[in-house]
């Protein structure tokens, strides 16, 4: 069956056409677009109209190719920035006009859950799993084995966290020691709430991971393949984290795995994995390229 998943999250909207067969998921296109449809929403409550413009430009373009490709069901998940958003109808309007089906505000539950179906399918590690996936407006924390046993959402995004802490270019100590508080007690809330110290893998997820061990693996330009279920150690993950926060964003955007419209969030989107790692008592992370988008997709075909 051919399925095509939409992840609209606070910094991007990401598309993935692909043949399903049972468990044998098949790439047909993948799609990203930094949109930060998130952008002020941590302090205003609403999602801004240039923000929902930027995401209906993407969806045009979207549209068109699940038009192209024979698509037989498709599935568009929203995810914290229209949680949180006072005027999600409006989002909803634009999105339903665009693409023909209404998105799906979804839980942090429900999305913790479809990423952990997407990464762990395929995944050759030692069970039980600590799945993590930092997102732009909320990090989501699963562990399982072969299904999901407990799964917790945290309002600690990338986006999150460098609006509300993160606001010099580069962030000063006093800057980065508050956001290390704030992501610690999320963190250390979300490791109360669902068993990750006792996992046997941590698996990381989305942009912030994978940027992060394309740094580590000193990769001359971003390469899904090589980055896809890279081992990364603590000590290189930390490294890669004092490095970025200590660099202007102009100089992050020039290192060559760098997308340019993350180059401003990701200091704190690596902040958090290292804190991840420091409070479970993990020493190595998985990244994985696959996520919510192949959970949504599996889904479809069932």
């Amino acid at each position: 069956m051919r399925v095509a998943a939409i992840d609209c999250g606070t910094n991007s909207i990401r598309l993935l056409i692909a043949d399903v067969s049972g468990n044998r998921l098949t790439d047909v296109a993948r799609r990203m677009e930094i949109v930060r449809l998130g952008a002020g929403v941590d302090r205003t409550g609403r999602l801004a109209p240039e923000a929902i413009e930027r995401t209906r430009t993407a969806l045009l373009g979207y549209a068109a190719e699940i038009a192209e490709l024979g698509i037989e069901r498709v599935r568009m998940c929203a995810t914290s920035a229209s949680r949180d958003a006072s005027n999600a109808a409006e989002f909803s309007g634009m999105v339903r006009a665009v693409l023909g089906v209404d998105p799906e505000v979804i839980s942090g539950d429900a999305e913790a859950r479809l990423s952990f179906t997407g990464a762990v399918r395929g995944l050759d590690g030692e069970p039980p799993y600590l799945v993590v996936d930092i997102g732009g407006g909320s990090t989501e924390f699963v562990t399982g084995g072969s299904e999901v046993t407990a799964a917790i959402s945290m309002d600690i995004g990338c986006v999150r966290m460098t609006e509300r802490h993160l606001r010099s270019d580069p962030p000063t100590a006093a800057e980065i020691a508050a956001a290390e508080r704030d992501i610690t007690a999320a963190v250390d809330a979300a490791l109360a709430a669902v068993p990750g110290r006792a996992a046997a893998t941590l698996v990381g997820l989305a942009g912030s991971v994978t940027t992060v061990a394309a740094l580590a693996l000193d990769l001359p330009g971003y390469d899904a393949r090589r980055i896809h279920h890279a081992r990364v150690g603590y000590d290189a993950v930390a490294k890669v984290t004092a490095d970025l926060l200590a660099a202007p964003v102009a100089e992050r955007r020039e290192l060559p795995v760098m997308h340019p419209g993350r180059a401003d969030v990701i200091g704190a989107g690596a902040l958090i994995l290292r804190t991840v790692m420091e409070r479970a008592g993990q020493d190595t992370v998985v990244a994985s390229e696959h996520d919510i988008l192949d959970g949504i997709a599996f889904g479809l075909a069932e």
